[in-house]
């Protein structure tokens, strides 16, 4: 597997394993009215708008799967329907976390998910919780329920690990 910067040539290719992807993993958890929206032009025009922040994993010459990185958060991260089941989502998971770099980062799995949040466990990640989200569409942001998964890359600074003293407490014992 190679990973590499995604490139305008890649865009449509990558458009459409989002959108077959996308519908594979979340068209019976989430709202109709999101389904709805989730057409092979929105995905055309979200992959142009993200092309810039998306790696691609590529074997044997062939678009094996592709990841988003915002900041701390693992925006996207699919895999095409040929690959799955064959171990190249724990490389590429490897990868992006490669990217994200130290500290805390943080991934949104839909509410309902179960393939790809026992995935991230298996990878590591710890459900944090259940939290609002909101998502992009042609139409403007959508809210739904995410499990917020959590995990600490890199080293622990020993600065994480120690209790800060309440600054407002501090001056009022000084």
């Amino acid at each position: 597997m190679q990973i590499k910067p995604a490139h305008p040539d890649d865009a449509a290719r990558l458009a459409e394993m989002w959108y077959q992807g996308w519908h594979q993993a979340h068209a019976s958890v989430v709202p109709t009215a999101l389904t709805t929206l989730r057409t092979p032009e929105e995905f055309t025009m979200r992959m142009r708008v993200h092309l810039k922040h998306t790696k691609v994993a590529w074997v044997d010459g062939q678009i094996a799967g592709f990841f988003m990185v915002d900041h701390d958060e693992i925006y996207q991260f699919y895999i095409s329907a040929t690959f799955q089941g064959s171990g190249l989502a724990q490389q590429m998971m490897e990868a992006t976390e490669a990217e994200l770099g130290h500290g805390l980062k943080w991934l949104a799995c839909t509410v309902g998910n179960t393939r790809a949040a026992r995935f991230y466990e298996a990878c590591g990640w710890v459900q944090a919780g259940t939290i609002p989200y909101e998502v992009e569409t042609g139409e403007g942001p959508l809210q739904i329920d995410v499990w917020r998964y959590e995990k600490r890359l890199g080293p622990v600074n020993q600065a994480e690990t120690m209790i800060v003293a309440d600054p407002i407490i501090s001056q009022n014992v000084m």
